[in-house]
């Protein structure tokens, strides 16, 4: 920074700021995605500090929030862990504390994202937050106020409001003082103007069409087997580790594949071990706190409900959360996963798979999770004890009282016996302080391995002999497989697309070659003739145009090069692989001489060019399944628009996509969006099936697709890109509300 400047900004990542004014002591970062404190750890902005014979950590004082809470499909606003940073790392909330100079973290930003980030901080806090609410998920009278009593202990007494925690600034059109003469403007969406003096600094937290948000720690490639039953190890870290991903794991059974927990950046996680989002069966939820709930977003980008399995307490404290974040209703959580409630305490059976969930103390409903599975021995077990309490601190919460704040001698001896529940393997929890466990609580553990978890430390000497460590994408089998589950997949997803060929026709597909490809590797390139198709069984490719500046991504189930074949044209665009990819090989040859035999060629490319138009947008160009593609396609009408205001025949529950032509919205007589090809709207009126609000104007003559709001408002990841777009352009009229 130069001695004329006052303001110090950096660009730290993609939709991550930092703005500092020395003078005054204000430092600001400026979006909050997920992870975005390890980032600033990454850049030095995060450092151990000493004073007063104390050490603590620096970082930021404020956070500038974005003005939409989802870009590109991930959350924006993520001020959980940058608030429990400056909170207790930098000890602005601890009294006699060298941090805390009676000022508060700040946040600052929309209306509607500071209300929504109150209420997420406190449910992240608390999670179900009385005894009423502990009833509405299942609890008896006694059994609530248990349970509350145990979370006022770890709330110190009592339950506190976000406001007691942080200050707010509101920046509506006009410019504000956030700190001494440090004002702030918003110039357009998501466009800020800090001024101090002189001096301007303007920070863009817009993400590009085709970027997201960035994990600061790089993963490497890996090429899993599916196995019988097996564990990956998929997180060992925390929310404060900057090298590896939060506690997580994935378990494959029968070549089903399962998460434990969905921290932030589980997408990246998933693509560097092979996975696609279409091959995850279910997630296994332990609670709600960030380091185990942020990538939620990751697992909607599918276009079927992946099946969500919690208790219903731990459902509830997670959907009210979810609810705060988007600023929608509780009941919208089904409409993007498909919840299975789970009995505590017991076991249940998920397909021959046995899970039984555990209550663990801590400040949010919590659940440690048992997994046991049938081999030719009797039964193999795994147990993931995330987020658990050390006995020492489980010990300070006792309580002889009947009721206040504390834990009862048989509960605490109950949650002692579960933690110690000897198992084939078990990963645990050794992050220690308040909430968080001890290794050495498990120094008789008589589990065949242990694995210690949950810590940014390096293991202590002693910490060794206890457990061991599980390097990223690592994998404990078990119960090994003797079967292709690959091969299975590709021939129950052919036996369903192709429902019109005679069963040995579509072996005869079957009988062909499985190919792996490496991560980046060219699949299929723009301006050369297809000879094969590729039916993917495994990882992640992108669809990408540079003419278009188009970029799509397609998991397990797609058919890339088919619609080439079916409309025998040279394909414009390019696949590349993004991760490890397996692949039934089929020769277009073969693919096309069958279908012209069986004389369906103009039934099954019916719909190609549409489906080929789906596939180029924005909207519908990820992770949709050629079997969707054609019930959508199947579902559209053309209408032809002539110029002028369009008034009338704007239908109710319909979402509208432009073919060619421009259009321009308009609020309040002003105009404040033009659409051209590929553009939508009418995204409100099919999630919440209102009346459409928006007035039209057809500023050339224009051809518009229409598509039943019945047909696309259950699919996950398109209901996420419609929600994400209503937020958006709520920007432009903020008197419009579902």
């Amino acid at each position: 920074m130069s001695s004329t400047e006052k303001i110090r900004k950096l660009e730290i990542a993609a939709g991550i700021n930092w703005i500092e004014v020395p003078e005054v002591d204000l430092r600001v970062l400026c979006g909050c995605p997920a992870d975005c404190v390890k980032h600033l750890m990454k850049r030095g902005l995060i450092a151990n500090t000493e004073s007063h014979g104390k050490t603590f950590q620096t970082g930021p004082n404020a956070i500038l929030l974005s003005d939409v809470g989802l870009q590109n499909g991930q959350f924006s606003n993520l001020s959980e862990f940058p608030v429990l940073q400056m909170l207790y790392n930098q000890g602005m909330i601890i009294p006699g504390h060298p941090g805390n100079n009676g000022h508060k973290p700040l946040l600052i930003g929309h209306v509607d994202q500071v209300a929504a980030q109150l209420e997420y901080i406190f449910r992240g806090n608390y999670g179900l937050s009385s005894v009423n609410e502990l009833k509405q998920a299942g609890m008896s009278n006694k059994e609530a106020a248990e349970m509350m009593d145990i979370k006022l202990k770890f709330a110190f007494g009592s339950i506190r409001g976000s406001r007691e925690l942080v200050e707010t600034r509101i920046l509506n059109d006009s410019p504000i003082d956030i700190k001494q003469g440090v004002t702030l403007r918003r110039r357009d969406i998501n466009i800020f103007e800090f001024s101090f003096g002189n001096d301007k600094k303007v920070v863009d937290l817009n993400l590009p069409a085709t970027v997201t948000y960035e994990a600061p720690y790089p993963l490497g490639f890996h090429n899993l087997p599916r196995e019988y039953f097996a564990v990956v190890h998929s997180g060992n870290g925390d929310g404060w580790d900057v090298n590896r991903p939060s506690m997580a794991s994935i378990l494959m059974f029968q070549g089903r594949i399962y998460l434990i927990d969905c921290g932030p950046n589980i997408n990246s996680g998933l693509q560097a071990l092979g996975i696609g989002i279409h091959e995850i069966e279910g997630v296994f939820h332990t609670h709600c706190h960030d380091d185990h709930f942020a990538g939620l977003t990751s697992l909607v980008r599918s276009d079927r409900r992946i099946k969500y399995y919690a208790t219903k307490p731990v459902q509830m404290s997670v959907a009210k959360k979810l609810a705060a974040l988007m600023t929608i209703s509780e009941r919208d959580f089904s409409h993007y996963f498909d919840v299975e409630i789970l009995k505590g305490g017991e076991w249940n059976s998920i397909d021959g798979l046995q899970v039984k969930p555990v209550f663990s103390p801590h400040p949010v409903e919590t659940n440690i999770l048992f997994f046991r599975a049938m081999g030719v021995d009797g039964y193999r077990s795994y147990a993931h004890l995330a987020d658990i309490a050390s006995r020492a601190v489980l010990n300070k919460m006792l309580t002889k009282a009947k009721r206040g704040p504390g834990i009862k001698k048989e509960r605490l001896k109950d949650v002692v016996d579960n933690y110690m529940t000897p198992v084939d393997i078990k990963k645990l929890d050794i992050g220690g302080g308040m909430i968080h466990g001890n290794a050495e609580d498990f120094r008789t553990d008589k589990s065949k391995k242990i694995i210690l978890a949950h810590t940014a430390k390096p293991l202590t000497e002693s910490q060794k002999e206890i457990g061991s460590g599980a390097t990223f994408g690592a994998m404990d089998v078990l119960i090994p497989t003797y079967q292709d589950y690959l091969r299975r997949y590709a021939a129950n997803f052919l036996f369903k697309y192709l429902v019109d060929v005679p069963d040995h026709l579509v072996r005869m597909l079957l009988n062909q070659p499985v190919e792996t490809f490496n991560p980046e590797t060219i699949m299929l390139r723009e301006g050369e003739k297809v000879s094969k198709i590729y039916l993917l069984l495994a990882g992640t490719a992108e669809m990408l145009d540079s003419r278009a500046d188009f970029q799509g991504m397609v998991s397990a189930g797609a058919m890339i090069g088919e619609l080439d074949v079916l409309l025998n044209k040279i394909p414009t665009e390019t696949y590349r692989t993004t991760s490890f990819v397996t692949t039934l090989t089929i020769q277009s040859a073969l693919y096309q001489s069958m279908v012209e035999k069986l004389g369906i060629v103009k039934k099954i490319s019916r719909y190609a060019t549409l489906q080929d138009f789906l596939l180029r947008s924005w909207l519908f160009g990820e992770n949709l399944s050629p079997e969707l593609q054609t019930e959508i396609a199947a579902s559209m009408k053309l209408e032809k628009w002539g110029k002028g205001l369009k008034s009338r025949g704007i239908k109710k529950n319909t979402l509208y996509i432009m073919k060619k032509g421009r259009v321009e919205t308009v609020f309040a007589g002003k105009a404040v969006e033009f659409l051209q090809s590929g553009n939508f709207f009418g995204e409100d009126t099919v999630l919440f099936g209102s009346k459409p609000k928006k007035k039209l104007k057809v500023l050339s003559n224009s051809e518009v697709y229409t598509v039943p709001g019945s047909v696309i408002s259950e699919i996950p990841v398109v209901r996420w890109k419609l929600m994400e777009t209503y937020q958006r352009r709520l920007q432009f009229d903020p008197t419009e509300r579902a």
